[in-house]
């Protein structure tokens, strides 16, 4: 039973949301029917904690990115999982496996479904059994082809009155996009000539949050992910939620409160959960989604997959020791989520007010080079920037203006993943980068899609034969990043929340101190960022310190050298 106190909060958060829309009567209904629904589910649900430690490590996957013949594909992943990866991750992030009519499962059709050659709610079920589950609540949008929008046309539940319409009037001139297609459609319905909001494509329409039977279905549907397995809510593009003429429509307040609203939901569920948002922005405005430790539980490290690819490319640690140093430590119980890859690319917003216009100019020819193609978004005066590379993390490090004929660049590899590993929060891996995939071209020149060519789909046989030997590409990748994360499980240094502090050894150098919360074990992680020796000394205290990652025990009243790429992780005990 909710009390007064928290019944309070919800009814004061959902008046600064719907003040001017909702009546005081409708605004009561509202929070009554929501504290219905954590009723009705507290009911039937016992009580489960959620905890996360230094055994805590993430791998984002698609339900299908393992097939096998007409089986469903994620009892496929289950067995495959079972075999080569429980020991590696304790969670698993499966990107959309809801029905969709494109971008990769991202134009949602029907929330509560499954598409069939992935399998079905008891598959999901079955693997909450193994590991903690996190899923996509896409959230900003859904397909133009779907259910909702085909009931929308029609006035017909449900899907009436749940996509965004503005008229002519509505000043969209300031509005911060993510993509260069047009925004607005124009569309004559209901005896209206309105506009149509599509934020990411023509495919996506974006749902009206104006709306509160939106908000309330949206937690319905977190509801039944629960029933179902989850623990772990991703929610997709939640920046763009709500918008007002005349604005950025982009981390409108709102958008920030029904975030509060939606944990405070979830708190006072039975079944603990974590909310995680998905913002890929410049780091102040990415930072804000912590609220003030009522928003997000995790928000997505952005800024790291660009700087540490700048890093490794051009020898230069100064902009990722700069960050570093300002970053904000989490509290306890919060986390930063670092990754590298993704099944999208490399953001390039997180790197505004970070690299300098020169440096990123650089980054991103080098990048080309390396066989990236790019997604653009459309600003103010209408011209386009970068959004993100699409590139493989194999390719994006493969060759440098410093290593043209890529010698390093396997180290280089395993260096970037070691530091991600280690770096305070908790570490994703991409399921195609622990294996070394290059970029899919086959799959680019098919469908013209920018993203395809990272998200690449594995025969199961195929990937199974090529682990099987150890001197294929595919194991060595396998090998090299699962002794990393096996490693990183054992120390209590690599709690997502054990204390970071930076060392700055020079711009070839990435150094930084990790403190248990017991504070018995410190780590030092440090990362030659150049292709030549670099020869380091600590101070003293330091002295006998054992390399966790070989075993080996250093003397620091001496210099001591780190081969090209090499990162060391040195452990008091």
């Amino acid at each position: 039973m909710l009390i007064k106190k928290d019944q309070k909060k919800i009814r004061s958060i959902l008046e600064n949301i719907y003040k001017p829309i909702l009546s005081t009567k409708d605004m009561n209904n509202l929070k009554n029917e929501i504290i219905q629904l954590i009723q009705n589910f507290n009911k039937i649900n016992s009580k489960k904690k959620f905890e996360i430690s230094e055994k805590t490590s993430l791998l984002i996957s698609y339900g299908d990115n393992i097939y096998s013949g007409q089986k469903s594909s994620i009892k496929i992943f289950q067995s495959f999982f079972k075999k080569k990866l429980r020991k590696l991750f304790d969670t698993i992030h499966f990107l959309p496996f809801y029905p969709s009519s494109s971008d990769s499962g991202f134009a949602v059709k029907d929330h509560y479904k499954i598409q069939k050659k992935i399998g079905s709610w008891s598959d999901i079920n079955n693997i909450s059994k193994l590991s903690k589950v996190m899923a996509d609540v896409v959230i900003n949008h859904a397909s133009a082809r779907g259910l909702w929008f085909k009931n929308f046309l029609k006035r017909k539940k449900p899907g009436n009155n749940y996509f965004l319409t503005v008229n002519s009037k509505f000043d969209s001139s300031k509005v911060v996009r993510p993509r260069d297609h047009k925004l607005l459609k124009k569309i004559s319905i209901f005896n209206n000539s309105d506009y149509i909001w599509r934020t990411f494509s023509s495919d996506q329409i974006d749902l009206n949050f104006k709306n509160p039977r939106v908000l309330l279905r949206f937690i319905k549907i977190m509801i039944h992910l629960i029933n179902n397995g989850i623990t772990i809510f991703r929610l997709d593009a939640v920046a763009y939620l709500w918008k007002e003429s005349g604005t950025t429509c982009i981390n409108l307040k709102q958008t920030h409160e029904i975030i509060r609203l939606l944990r405070i939901i979830i708190n006072h569920l039975n079944v603990k959960t974590i909310i995680i948002t998905e913002t890929n922005l410049p780091e102040k405005e990415n930072l804000s989604y912590f609220g003030n430790n009522d928003e997000a539980n995790w928000i997505y490290n952005f800024t790291l997959p660009p700087l540490l690819i700048y890093t490794f490319l051009f020898e230069n640690s100064s902009y990722l020791n700069k960050w570093s140093r300002n970053l904000p430590t989490t509290k306890y119980g919060y986390s930063y989520l670092n990754f590298i890859a993704s099944h999208d690319g490399i953001g390039i917003r997180p790197t505004e007010g970070i690299l300098s216009k020169k440096s990123l100019n650089n980054l991103l020819k080098r990048l080309k080079k390396n066989g990236s193609k790019f997604s653009y978004r459309k600003i103010q005066n209408k011209s386009k920037k970068v959004y993100e590379a699409n590139i493989t993390v194999f390719n994006a490090l493969k060759k440098s203006d410093y290593d043209p004929k890529g010698k390093f660049f396997l180290e280089r590899y395993f260096a970037a993943h070691a530091v991600m590993i280690s770096f305070e929060g908790i570490p994703a891996v991409y399921f195609n980068s622990l294996f070394g995939k290059s970029n899919d071209e086959a799959k680019y020149v098919i469908t013209g899609n920018n993203r395809d060519v990272n998200r690449y789909k594995w025969n199961y046989k195929d990937i199974k034969k090529k682990l099987s030997d150890k001197n294929s590409k595919q194991s060595i990748f396998y090998q090299n990043i699962g002794k990393l994360l096996e490693i990183k499980r054992k120390q209590k240094a690599f709690h997502p929340n054990a204390k970071r502090l930076n060392i700055n050894l020079g711009s070839k150098l990435f150094c930084f101190e990790r403190i248990s919360l017991d504070k018995k074990q410190t780590i030092i992680s440090i990362t030659n960022c150049s292709s030549v020796y670099q020869y380091v000394k600590l101070d003293k205290k330091y002295n006998k310190w054992k390399n966790i990652i070989n075993l080996k025990i250093y003397y620091f009243n001496k210099s001591f050298k780190l081969k090209p790429f090499e990162t060391m992780w040195l452990s008091n005990i």
